[in-house]
């Protein structure tokens, strides 16, 4: 009776395997690969393990057509273009001061302004490129929903010891990398949902699944940035008069559909006196 109980048996736990398995499969499938809700699923996984370059291939993905996904895209494609282009340039700028100071190690220094001044510069012109296309978000106001990134928004201590002068070894070099971008996307955040360097106050209006910000909150706060990535270009920096007056002009642009106010007025002077000079030189 032993012998054969023990084949009906495995046969039985086979079957119930089987039924299980099939049970699984037949559950509701995901987005299909693809296509723009498989990017989107796809930008949120990556962007809440913190890896900001695999989240913003996936929204220039969505981003390459027009479709359901593409008006939520856009906003967080800004936020991200505009963080690493801060990042990088910060990153840039603190390897410049410590250059100065310590003249032992030169290519210590040079290399990384080069490099970081080269990145900064390919996420400035993807973020112009980007707000250039914000007519295509309908209505009066502009949706944030893509959550609080990861990360602090606190200054890099490792960047202070760089600009003292002191040579970061492979590792701080790397961790300083990825904290500066963590710290520029989450004050871009801050800035595009219209309350600049409060983190509390953006934690808590990007967790809400429905989160979005008035539509002239966010395009001061473009104009704003695009004038911040103007400097990029420089005479001490890229030395490129072209991009200056390109920028300067986008940035004017974006205010032309923010009400007056005073932040509006100071920002638009600023941008002026720029120009007159990008201009003169020219």
């Amino acid at each position: 009776m032993l012998s054969t109980a023990k084949p009906f048996f495995a046969f039985g736990a086979a079957f119930v395997a089987l039924a299980i398995l099939s049970s699984c499969s037949s559950g509701p499938a995901g987005p299909a690969k693809g296509t723009p809700a498989f990017y989107w699923q796809a930008a949120g996984e990556t962007f809440k393990a913190g890896d900001t370059i695999k989240t913003l291939d996936h929204l220039d993905q969505i981003l390459a057509t027009d479709n359901d996904y593409s008006a939520r895209a856009l906003p967080w494609a800004l936020v991200l273009t505009a963080g690493m282009a801060a990042g990088y340039g910060e990153l840039a700028d603190s390897y410049e001061t410590g250059g100065r100071v310590n003249k032992t190690a030169p290519m210590s220094f040079r290399r990384p302004i080069t490099d970081y001044r080269s990145s900064a510069n390919r996420f400035s012109l993807q973020f112009a490129e980007h707000a250039a296309k914000l007519d295509k978000v309908k209505g009066d106001a502009v949706p944030l929903t893509f959550g609080y990134p990861a990360g602090t928004a606190a200054p890099v201590a490792a960047l202070a010891k760089l600009a003292s002068g002191v040579v970061l070894s492979d590792p701080e070099a790397e961790a300083a990398q990825k904290r500066a971008i963590e710290r520029g996307v989450i004050l871009a955040a801050c800035r595009m949902a219209g309350a600049p360097d409060d983190t509390a106050k953006t934690e808590a209006i990007l967790k809400t699944p429905d989160a979005k910000v008035a539509r002239p909150a966010f395009l001061l706060a473009v104009a704003q940035i695009l004038f911040d990535e103007s400097q990029l270009y420089g005479p001490s920096k890229l030395d490129d008069p072209e991009k200056v007056v390109i920028f300067c002009q986008r940035a004017l642009d974006a205010l032309k559909n923010v009400p007056e106010s005073k932040e509006r007025k100071a920002l638009a002077t600023k941008i002026q006196n720029v120009l007159k000079k990008a201009t003169i030189k020219a």
